[in-house]
């Protein structure tokens, strides 16, 4: 048993390793950057040097401030976050390496659809990881979609794969995974199936914890009535907890997407649109469930609430945007606490954001 604790530590360990070198590092990437107002990912193209950013129509394109950045380890920028970008014109960032090494990144915008959807919302891009196992989207440098794979990949198990539908159609499958010895020196009795907007944060990695490298999110800025997608769910027939105790209740599926605020480290619920089943869905099935703007009543059931943060005021959220989008779904709805049944199986497709004058 120890030995097997060692094998997990040394994986762990080799997980949060991103880049090897002897000397002085050549790389001079951004390798993320979100700006105020952003409607989408930024697209970074590593080979031009060069970031293209979706700004909503109306917005000032003189004073875009810099939220977040990331560079290559060891790297250094003329710009920082709080510093402002003036995007009318191409703008510059000089990104200077460890090694002393200058790259000029050219940055420009363009104007935002008001009715977008998120990046692959088909479901129909899928890349294999150096590990052998896909995720969706067109690769990870580009994805704005993650998925609980990289923390199960830890005890040998892919509980979210690509769905073949034929034709070139393709979905998500996740299935609440019996995770058997491999799962005893950690408690983590089951890998429930997963995908969400945002990544998975291998420098955070706690296979104990999954919810402690997940960060949720993407940039979107659009005011969507409806969310509608297809799905066909099965519930495992014994729900069980962390311990292995029998739930009074079945497993559920759990399909919702959040509108958020973000804006100087705080974080407001704008819109909610919530759907959690335990019923059997044999054939796929076509749902729209409406988004609730402002704030929840308590006609809403509690795990539809934040829970660490707030909602956003009334007045602001008959007109406000978002910033950001939490669109996730998941085979067992208490999986991220390791609870749900084995054999739960959640199949998705076309999670497509329905806008009134469509």
């Amino acid at each position: 048993m120890k030995r097997f604790i060692y094998i997990i530590a040394i994986l762990l360990f080799a997980s949060c390793v991103e880049e090897d070198f002897f000397g002085l590092s050549d790389y001079g990437r951004i390798k993320n950057i979100v700006v105020s107002n952003q409607a989408s990912n930024a697209v970074i193209d590593n080979s031009n040097f060069h970031i293209t950013l979706e700004i909503p129509g109306g917005i000032d394109l003189s004073a875009i401030t810099i939220q977040e950045m990331s560079l290559s380890s060891f790297a250094v920028a003329d710009k920082k976050v709080g510093d402002i970008l003036d995007l009318t014109a191409e703008e510059q960032i000089k990104v200077t390496s460890e090694s002393g090494k200058e790259y000029i990144w050219t940055v420009e915008s363009y104007v935002a659809s008001a009715t977008p959807q998120i990046t692959n919302w088909q479901l129909n891009d899928w890349y294999q990881t150096s590990k052998g196992y896909y995720e969706p989207g067109a690769d990870a440098a580009s994805t704005v979609w993650g998925t609980g794979n990289p923390g199960s990949a830890l005890v040998g198990k892919y509980a979210t794969v690509p769905e073949d539908f034929g034709n070139d159609n393709y979905g998500a499958r996740m299935e609440t995974l019996d995770n058997g010895w491999a799962g005893i020196p950690l408690n983590t009795p089951i890998s429930a199936g997963a995908i969400f907007t945002g990544y998975f944060d291998t420098d955070k990695l706690d296979p104990t914890n999954p919810a402690a490298a997940t960060i949720f999110g993407t940039s979107f800025s659009g005011r969507p009535d409806m969310l509608r997608f297809k799905y066909s769910y099965k519930a495992g027939e014994v729900n069980k907890d962390r311990q292995g105790n029998v739930l009074d209740y079945p497993d559920g599926c759990d399909i919702y997407a959040l509108l958020e605020i973000r804006k100087d480290g705080k974080k407001e619920r704008l819109a909610t649109a919530w759907f959690r089943s335990s019923d059997t869905q044999e054939e796929m099935k076509t749902v729209e469930m409406p988004f609730y703007y402002g704030e929840l009543d308590n006609s809403f059931p509690d795990y539809m609430m934040p829970v660490d943060h707030d909602f956003v005021s009334a007045d602001s959220s008959s007109y406000a945007l978002p910033t950001h989008i939490s669109l996730i779904a998941t085979s067992s709805f208490g999986g991220d606490a390791f609870e749900g049944a084995i054999g739960s199986t959640l199949i998705i497709d076309d999670l497509e954001m329905v806008y009134e004058e469509e």
